[in-house]
């Protein structure tokens, strides 16, 4: 087990390190010129030289890199070229709008999902099946910005019940107004999360309720239902902590989107604001901590598998020797 932690850990540092160095890359080789940006079209040639040069962009490509590696080991983010303010203070200040935001959407859709989908498995051959599965299907091809919108348009332009965007200037000092400003965006992603995820376990509960152990338990007597919940929700349990895991990051992308949608002062939008005006500390910054954020989880999936099904480990072990 120790010598898996320190192989993924390993593997985690690299491949952080990999899409960092990727999004660096690529956002140097995209057309257009930060500083143009920030001096605007009618600046002199000389205005330009000087902001590339306040800016740091007229270094070498891999000098800029080397110093924007030195400034993420040592917790040093660099300064936004518009607001001029540190991008690690903006990404702190940002966060409890966005982690709120993708955690309640994630606890909200696994909630329903891993129900109704067991549901829709064990009554597929019903209209109760037949109709969670429908719905699950539509969830899926509907856009969430769509339905933000039209959530939007319901909940908050028509009946008035919650604010159609923004968030309270006090932020969590005011839990109240903070909640409201968050239900909607919440019931957009984990509406777009639930239908996915329904799918998804209804397709493992169905292949776990066929295997020949359940039919064992009931010839030796069990009910449908004992069988089932003694002997097949823990067999579910590695496949669905897997999609969880999955589902768990997507929240996070997704509230990225939303948070667009609905005037949200998160990452999201702090990274489209980067995009637009060329702010390369912004984008690359933020990028690196998503991708971290999602390898970490992905880390913590593979040690919890090992914890949950301690075969996992013996079989890789095996294979390798």
């Amino acid at each position: 087990m120790i010598r898996f932690l320190v192989r993924r850990l390993i593997l985690l540092l690299l491949s952080a390190f990999a899409a960092a160095s990727i999004c660096f890359f690529f956002l140097r080789i995209l057309p257009g010129d930060a500083a143009l940006n920030l001096t605007g079209m009618e600046a002199s040639d000389e205005q330009i030289a000087h902001a590339r040069a306040v800016l740091g962009i007229d270094k070498p490509l891999i000098v800029q890199y080397g110093v924007w590696v030195s400034g993420i080991l040592h917790g040093d983010f660099g300064c936004s070229y518009l607001t001029k303010l540190p991008v690690g203070a903006e990404i702190v200040r940002r966060l409890p709008v966005t982690l709120p935001l993708s955690f309640f959407a994630f606890i909200i859709a696994s909630a329903v999902s891993v129900p109704l989908g067991i549901l829709a498995a064990v009554k597929r051959k019903n209209a109760v099946g037949i109709g969670i599965s429908a719905v699950s299907a539509v969830g899926v091809a509907v856009p969430s910005f769509w339905i933000g919108i039209i959530l939007v348009w319901i909940a908050a332009l028509r009946f008035r019940i919650f604010p159609a965007g923004g968030f309270p200037r006090e932020g969590w000092a005011d839990p109240v107004a903070a909640l409201r400003s968050l239900a909607l965006p919440v019931i957009t992603v984990s509406t777009v999360m639930t239908a996915g995820l329904i799918r998804y376990v209804r397709s493992v509960a169905i292949d776990v309720f066929s295997q020949d152990y359940i039919r064992t338990a009931r010839s030796l007597g069990y009910t449908a239902f004992r069988a089932r919940i003694r002997h097949g929700l823990r067999n579910m349990a590695v496949p669905l902590l897997t999609v969880l895991g999955i589902e768990f990051t997507s929240s996070l992308l997704g509230a990225v989107v939303i948070e667009n949608v609905f005037a949200l002062p998160g990452l999201g939008s702090f990274l489209l604001q980067g995009v637009r005006s060329r702010d390369f500390p912004v984008v690359q910054n933020v990028i690196f901590l998503i991708t971290l954020f999602v390898l970490v989880v992905g880390f913590c999936i593979d040690v919890l598998q090992r914890v949950i099904d301690p075969l996992i480990g013996r079989r890789e072990a095996n294979d390798e020797n």
